[in-house]
């Protein structure tokens, strides 16, 4: 064993070991790909919830749990890998919130209010436990867990704070979406003002991104007696996923988004 190499293997035993970036560049199409896989979860988990709750919980549960097993045994950022986590964080997430209100009856206004405690409770031991917030420092396994439980978080918040919009403001589907289509360019106005720094940014689109789309899928989908159009749940899943499986061929085959290791 060489005196260059002996370090560097006793430094991947460890619990911190350093690994290339575990999570994609921001581009344009890192948002396409994410507000697709919000609308995607969204009815994902509203058609298997209404063929049998257990088949859906079941299904969400252990769709997470393959997930991220598989991107937690990656040592680098892997498209397929990486996307297909999102995806069924996506479902989870949305299932979790949705769960705690038509499971248990605690109203949107609530559940919207725990979730952003949530996040902002795992945001502050982030920060204290690592200094730094940003997704460009995600190269330990401990930084990757708290990046995974803030997205965790993230999902189910959009996901209350979409349907707080839609039902107890009455706002429905359609004008939900255009609320958070405007809302979702105040960080990237800010950031492009210097008035909000780039990690501040990147976290207020990605929380907003959640309500976004699901507000775009419930329109497509839901019934019109909801202020939707009716295409069904089902169809809209199918053509999400179908664009969803496409862009991540793409990044895959191209490598676009791949961070260089510092």
């Amino acid at each position: 064993m060489s005196l260059m190499s002996s370090p560097v293997r006793v430094l991947e035993r460890g619990p911190r070991a350093p690994v290339a970036p575990k999570v994609p560049e921001i581009t344009v199409l890192f948002w396409v790909i994410k507000v697709l896989t919000t609308g995607m979860g969204e009815a994902a988990s509203d058609y298997l919830a209404k063929v049998n709750l257990v088949l859906a919980a079941a299904v969400g549960l252990l769709g997470f749990t393959v997930a991220m097993w598989l991107q937690l045994r990656t040592r680098r950022y892997v498209a397929s890998v990486y996307w297909f986590a999102v995806a069924m964080v996506a479902v989870f997430g949305t299932m979790a919130a949705d769960g705690v209100h038509v499971v248990v009856g605690v109203p949107y206004v609530a559940t919207t209010a725990f979730y952003a405690l949530a996040l902002a409770a795992i945001f502050a031991v982030w920060r204290r436990c690592e200094g730094t917030l940003s997704i460009h420092s995600i190269v330990t396994r401990r930084r990757e867990l708290f990046y995974w439980a803030t997205v965790l978080a993230t999902f189910a918040l959009g996901t209350a704070a979409g349907d707080l919009t839609a039902f107890t403001l009455h706002l429905g589907f359609l004008a939900s979406a255009v609320l958070f289509a405007v809302v979702i360019t105040v960080p990237a106005l800010a950031r492009w003002s210097r008035l909000m720094g780039g990690v501040t940014a990147f976290w207020f689109a990605y929380v907003v991104t959640r309500p976004l789309g699901a507000s775009i899928a419930d329109w497509l989908g839901k019934p019109r007696s909801l202020s939707g159009l009716g295409y069904g749940d089902g169809v809209v899943t199918l053509a999400a996923a179908a664009v969803f499986v496409g862009l991540v061929a793409y990044v895959a085959r191209t490598g676009h988004g791949i961070q260089r290791p510092a």
